[in-house]
């Protein structure tokens, strides 16, 4: 393999590195392939699976017990593939407290913290519930109406108009 940089010859190794392009600063991948130009000192990893590198990653912040740290929650939002605009419509926030929770001028709350964590782990696609509903949750409570079936696998609910 050639450097895409100067056209000198690319050393491949196993190596630990540091994957800060994820954009946290202590993620560090364990024995991947790294290329190497010993002409230019131009370097190259490679990233099998990068969706699953991602949600590993993803999982692995917000299974930690200490709060959410502005870049953690940059991460986590980028990772859940919205706007600032549209995680703040999805959390029930301004624009601006996302941009002060991300750019460490205002702790994010506990329950924010908690929701953000429940979006992560929660992200696989369900067919039944997106987590797009959230941002249209209506500000008045009422109560549920359900009509429930056995279904073959579990059991099936279905709104009731009221």
């Amino acid at each position: 393999m050639k450097c895409d940089a100067c056209g000198g010859p690319m050393i491949s190794a196993r190596e630990n590195y540091n994957y800060a392009a994820c954009g946290l600063p202590h993620v560090t991948l364990v024995g991947v392939e790294v290329r190497r130009c010993k002409a230019c000192g131009e370097h190259e990893v490679v990233l099998p699976k990068i969706e699953q590198l991602h949600r590993a990653i993803a999982l692995g912040v917000v299974a930690k017990r200490p709060r959410l740290t502005a870049p953690e929650i940059r991460f986590l939002r980028k990772y859940l593939g919205w706007s600032g605009a549209g995680f703040a419509r999805h959390m029930g926030v301004t624009p601006e407290s996302v941009s002060r929770w991300e750019n460490d001028r205002d702790p994010m709350g506990a329950v924010a913290d908690r929701l953000l964590r429940l979006m992560v782990v929660t992200r696989v696609p369900v067919s039944e519930y997106a987590l797009d509903t959230l941002a249209e949750l209506e500000d008045e409570p009422a109560p549920a109406r359900l009509r429930l079936e056995a279904a073959r696998g579990g059991w099936r609910a279905e709104p009731v108009a009221a």
